[in-house]
């Protein structure tokens, strides 16, 4: 291990949120921020970021409302996954992160940043997989498609399984997995043709569909006619109401998000399903669920999944936009469905 060492006081980039977005954020809701970091404390360590993480579950965050985890703070630099190296370090910890470690953190919308060093979790990426993997097919998405499908939705070999949002960083897993698992058949949809080719051409989704091309509900009952057992759900709205109508008796439901109703005012809220009734005659569960709760799972899950992804039996994609500069329009392109995969800020 590295001796600890210190560093200078360095300019770190931060992106702030200044105002609170109503419905989709604007570029003007964010500020590009110059802060000076003083060296590491005690314990400390400091992180140059190489990539860092936009994820939907951030629009959340910029209200001010009660959720499952905190409203970011006005003026101050926002959170999230991040992926770097330790360039300065006062961790005596000999199992500790080192200087020249790769680690993940929770320092996304910055350049650099301090942080205890029992807040890093040190990385080893697969020969052939880049670190910034540990943002998506490898990190919290992947748990949450892991999870989501195989707790949440009790998957079971045979079953017919519907993701919107395929094409997403936890859809596309999502698919996979349950084909690597044993579905009879997988189902996905996504917003363009491209992605709807990647689904069934490379990531072996049995048939895929664009959303915007007619009802979803006319297409998901065309691509799964004998109907579906799960439904791995990222959009709600239209969505859910196709996959409730489409389900089989006792059918269950990951209610794992709803990117259809995140940019909502309350004068101008996305419909919701039509046919909750349905519910109760197909006698179906529905289990919401936030994948922290589930952290503890992270080392089964890459105990299994790693080697399938080193081996390239589950594929990924990242989107990734150059420069912190770009980050708040790489976040709203996530919100308007541009990416394929993961959409990633590289530094």
């Amino acid at each position: 291990m590295s001796r600890p060492t210190t560093a200078a006081t360095v300019t770190a980039r931060e992106v702030h949120l200044v105002r609170r977005p109503s419905g989709m954020p604007d570029p003007d809701d964010f500020a590009l921020v110059d802060r000076d970091l003083d060296a590491p404390g005690e314990g400390e360590v400091l992180v140059a970021n190489h990539h860092f993480s936009v994820d939907p579950y951030m629009r959340g965050r910029m209200n001010d409302v009660p959720s499952y985890v905190p409203p970011f703070r006005l003026h101050e630099a926002m959170d999230g996954r991040a992926v770097g190296e330790v360039v300065a370090s006062r961790s005596d910890d000999p199992d500790g992160p080192a200087v020249g470690d790769l680690v993940t953190s929770n320092l996304a919308w910055r350049t650099h940043g301090v942080v205890p060093a029992e807040q890093v979790q040190k990385v080893v990426a697969p020969e052939g997989v880049e670190p910034s993997a540990f943002l998506g097919v490898l990190g919290v998405p992947g748990l949450t498609a892991w999870v989501g499908l195989l707790d949440k939705a009790a998957f079971r070999p045979g079953d017919a399984v519907f993701v919107s949002g395929a094409a997403g960083a936890v859809g596309s897993v999502v698919g996979q997995l349950a084909k690597l698992k044993g579905a009879s058949r997988v189902v996905g949809s996504a917003g363009s043709a491209d992605k709807v080719r990647w689904l069934t051409e490379e990531l072996g989704f049995d048939a895929a569909f664009d959303y915007k091309d007619a009802p979803v509900v006319d297409q998901l009952r065309e691509a799964a006619p004998d109907g579906i057992d799960v439904y791995f759900d990222n959009v709600g709205a239209d969505h859910l109401e196709a996959a409730i109508a489409c389900a089989n008796d006792f059918a269950r439901v990951a209610a794992c998000g709803a990117i259809a109703h995140y940019n909502d005012t309350d004068s101008d809220p996305t419909p919701g399903p039509r046919n909750l009734f349905q519910i109760v005659k197909k006698r179906l569960t529905i289990q919401g669920f936030i994948v922290t709760d589930s952290i503890g799972r992270m080392r089964p899950f890459l105990d299994e999944v790693t080697p399938w992804v080193a081996e390239g039996r589950l594929g990924f994609a990242e989107t990734t936009v150059e420069g912190i500069d770009h980050a708040v329009e790489a976040f709203r392109g996530m919100l308007r469905g541009e990416n394929t995969g993961k959409m990633i800020v590289k530094l």
